[in-house]
């Protein structure tokens, strides 16, 4: 699984003009899932988005995770994250899961996020969504989940 993260002040995913997922301060986490991910790719990325520490500490110096403050974490699916883009004027996508497989690794993800920690909104899988957020810094980092389909993704 990849997550393309934002640190941000706030933001918010609206469907057909309705608020879907919203947060205040935290992580914004747009989320790519690879054909050969499954429910341990979704424990492993959980893990690196709850403890990756790109929150200033007292000296202002990236030391504190989203666990350590307690922020909002707002997942939001985007299957574009994993287009292959290394050749011509379009992208591919034969690395990403099928909707079949994606959605249902999504909802894991969201639902462990949701037993793991208190702040947690999601956008809606498969549906044209609109994102909003303020972007704090810009504070923006590529996580994947470690397994080899992603690392293959993001090359």
């Amino acid at each position: 699984m990849i997550a393309l993260i934002q640190r941000v002040l706030e933001a918010q995913v609206r469907v057909d003009g309705q608020t879907v997922g919203a947060i205040e301060q935290g992580l914004l986490a747009l989320i790519g899932i690879v054909a050969s991910d499954d429910a341990i790719s979704a424990a492993r990325l959980l893990q690196r988005l709850l403890d990756y520490r790109v929150f200033a500490d007292a000296q202002g110096r990236m030391n504190h995770s989203l666990r350590d403050t307690g922020g909002g974490l707002l997942l939001v699916p985007q299957f574009t994250l994993v287009a292959d883009t290394r050749r011509g004027n379009r992208p591919g996508f034969s690395t990403a899961a099928s909707p079949a497989h994606a959605a249902p690794l999504f909802d894991e993800l969201v639902g462990r996020a949701r037993s793991a920690h208190a702040q947690v909104a999601s956008g809606r899988f498969g549906a044209h969504m609109k994102v909003a957020l303020v972007n704090d810094g810009p504070v923006t980092f590529w996580l994947t989940s470690g397994s080899g389909a992603d690392r293959e993704a993001a090359e």
